[in-house]
């Protein structure tokens, strides 16, 4: 899947991805593109093609959290069209922080999980998980 880079994103020429339900707390919002904001491709823009301000911090886990494996159930899996989970990328929300990176924080309860073929995606709530909405960033 592409992606853009750094600086202003051309909403026109990125892929789509629509959101199978919308953000908690966006309801108007479903069509989003992924802008690479370094080169590593460590941090994310999930920006809003409608409401291009609109914009998530988002990070693949995996350098972070390498543990972090939540569980997909069946009805997001069918919601996404999905019969291969390997298809799927995992993305975490952040938040920054309020006094700079190293008080930044990852949403472990409410990952976005996309099909990277069909392009289609969910911020899916794992609420009963024990996960938390806050959790700071493991630095080695």
């Amino acid at each position: 899947m592409s992606v853009a880079t750094v600086g202003s994103p051309d909403t026109t020429t990125l892929p789509v991805i629509d959101f199978v339900a919308p953000m908690p707390g966006f309801p108007d919002e479903r069509r989003f593109v992924l802008v690479r904001l370094d080169d590593a491709g460590v941090l994310y823009a999930l920006t809003s093609v409608d409401a291009p301000g609109l914009r998530f911090l988002v990070v693949p886990p995996a350098q972070f959290f390498p543990d972090y494996a939540p569980e997909i159930d069946d009805e997001t899996l069918a919601a996404l069209g999905v019969t291969d989970q390997a298809d799927l990328l995992v993305l975490l929300v952040v938040t920054a922080g309020e006094t700079g990176a190293e008080d930044a924080t990852a949403n472990l309860m409410a990952p976005i999980v996309l099909d990277q073929n069909s392009r289609r995606a969910v911020q899916l709530v794992l609420s009963h998980s024990g996960l938390p909405v806050r959790q700071r960033f493991l630095v080695a």
